[in-house]
């Protein structure tokens, strides 16, 4: 029985792509990519990368340039010489120095993150009687 592939896919940087890309796992993009990704799993955009279109997935690290809405389920970090020129949807955001990042952002923690108990107003107390 074969054992299933895992590890990070690079698509290096003499790679274009027109067109959507969807991946379960890891993919490192150092090419040029026009159109949507998703994935429930890690996405790297490399240095040389220029991605332009939807990234829709767990988390992503942008390394090179992204023109387009960026949304994750958990963390999306900005290296030093990132640029992001569209909006950005995350659990968690890291943004480095040098990092360029032109659009709005969105940071909301995780809906489990908060205990049920904190999420609701307690209820109010009637007067006490005189």
């Amino acid at each position: 029985m074969a054992e299933p592939i895992t590890g990070k896919n690079l698509l290096s940087a003499d790679v274009e792509i027109k067109g959507s890309i969807k991946f379960q796992n890891e993919l490192v993009i150092d090419g040029k990519v026009e159109g949507e990704i998703t994935s429930a799993g890690v996405l790297t955009v490399g240095e040389n990368a220029e991605i332009r279109g939807e990234i829709k997935t767990k988390s992503v690290t942008v390394l090179g340039k992204v023109h387009g809405n960026i949304t994750v389920e958990e963390r999306c970090e900005l290296k030093g010489r990132a640029v992001l020129q569209g909006d950005l949807k995350a659990a968690r955001l890291v943004i480095e120095d040098g990092a360029t990042f032109v659009g709005k952002s969105e940071v909301t923690p995780v809906k489990g993150a908060i205990k049920q108990s904190e999420a609701r107003p307690p209820a109010p107390q009637p007067a006490p009687a005189r």
